[in-house]
């Protein structure tokens, strides 16, 4: 009889722990020398510091094989099993490494073309994203079709062996860092809705193409307005069928809300406790109200774990963390009291408390509104009637 044991997700333990001490053992020797500033710096609200220093980080992950760990072995990754996805995530978080540069291209674009792309399109691609030498965007909102992402208005136009687009992308997470974007735009004339869409690859380097920075509250830029006037890709640029765009972009979001996400709750842990911590420094952890909310935040973290690990609708996963964390942001300004209101420096210097509370009221809006995943959930999982739409 084997001596490993099985996981609560069915997998054999010992080997899913043996993966998670390879990859912990090789963070701690690696985060260190040259990339020991990195700890910590980076993500969401935070995407401006040090890129070109996590940059370098990253591909040095991918020269010793620590990027795409998920991807099949035929296309460059480690084949992973979904645990030990989960493993390498929660050990990257527990480590604090600096936050990912191409989470889009590894998490978003890299799946989807595996499942929908080409030959020729896995072998120009996968290859450059796997050693982060090409960074991605993603080109799916629009001013008019944020939410109601079947209402783009973007086109693509073949003439010739090219497609030739014009339109606008807006909320463009790290589109001015990007060489590449996927965009879903309408190529079949007279089209409504989900029909006669496409998901097209589009180089962003080249006329036709302009980036516009949006300044945050946080005083940050980390999204873009994208615009298309005549912008050029290759007719084999086309991800699955044309007009197929709609099913190849729920595919894509699909994977957008993956096991990374657990590597996320580890960062969301980290803010929890460092705000108990202050909670009991300054005294807010004596006011009954705030004490009742400290532990209704580390009970809803546990149930975030629990509804990642055992598989629950993406959707519902989505509405439950963004909730939880905008909620994490309003506490930890009651928690800070007046002080909170004031910036710590001239002209706009936050601390993070600030940037998490002014940050977080985006996670119930960008990778679909709450509102819109409620509709998925009650009509497409409940079986509810759907709501009227004109």
């Amino acid at each position: 009889m084997s001596s490993a044991t099985s996981s609560p997700m069915g997998g054999a333990t010992s080997g899913v722990e043996e993966f998670r001490a390879e990859i912990r053992d090789w963070l701690e020797h690696r985060l260190g020398g040259e990339f020991a500033a990195l700890r910590g710096l980076g993500g969401p609200g935070r995407e401006h510091e040090a890129f070109g220093e996590r940059l370098a980080w990253e591909r040095h992950m991918a020269d010793h094989g620590w990027t795409c760990v998920g991807w099949p072995k035929e296309h460059g990754g480690r084949g992973a099993s979904i645990e030990e996805q989960i493993a390498f995530h929660e050990e990257y978080a527990l480590a604090g490494a600096p936050a990912r540069v191409n989470h889009i291209g590894e998490q978003l674009l890299g799946p989807t073309l595996i499942d929908h792309g080409t030959e020729e399109q896995k072998a120009r691609f996968l290859p450059a994203v796997r050693a982060v030498r090409e960074l991605w965007c993603q080109g799916y909102s629009e001013p008019g079709a944020g939410s109601d992402l079947a209402a783009v208005r973007t086109r693509a136009v073949r003439e010739g062996d090219h497609w030739v687009l014009h339109g606008q992308k807006t909320w463009t997470s790290l589109a001015h860092e990007a060489q590449w974007c996927f965009v879903l735009a309408r190529t079949e004339p007279g089209s409504r809705r989900h029909a006669g869409l496409s998901c097209l690859l589009v180089p962003l380097d080249q006329p036709g193409v302009e980036i516009r920075p949006i300044t945050q509250l946080t005083g940050t830029s980390e999204f873009n307005e994208v615009f298309f006037d005549g912008a050029r890709t290759p007719a084999s640029h086309v991800v699955g069928a044309p007009g197929d765009g709609w099913r190849v972009a729920m595919a894509t979001l699909g994977h957008e809300r993956g096991v990374s996400t657990l590597g996320q709750q580890v960062g969301f842990r980290r803010e929890l406790a460092a705000l108990l911590a202050l909670a009991r420094a300054n005294g807010a952890a004596a006011d009954p109200l705030i004490r009742d909310r400290l532990v209704r935040a580390w009970a809803g973290l546990r149930t975030l774990r629990a509804h990642a690990l055992c598989g629950t609708d993406p959707s519902a996963v989505k509405l439950a963390w963004s909730h939880w964390h905008r909620d994490l942001g309003e506490l930890a300004m009651d928690v800070r009291g007046a002080a909170a209101t004031l910036a710590s420096g001239p002209p706009y210097a936050l601390d993070d408390w600030q940037r998490l509370f002014l940050f977080s009221r985006a996670d119930t809006i960008y990778a679909g509104s709450s509102e819109i995943q409620r509709n998925i959930l009650a009509e497409r999982v409940l079986g509810l009637p759907k709501e009227p739409r004109g």
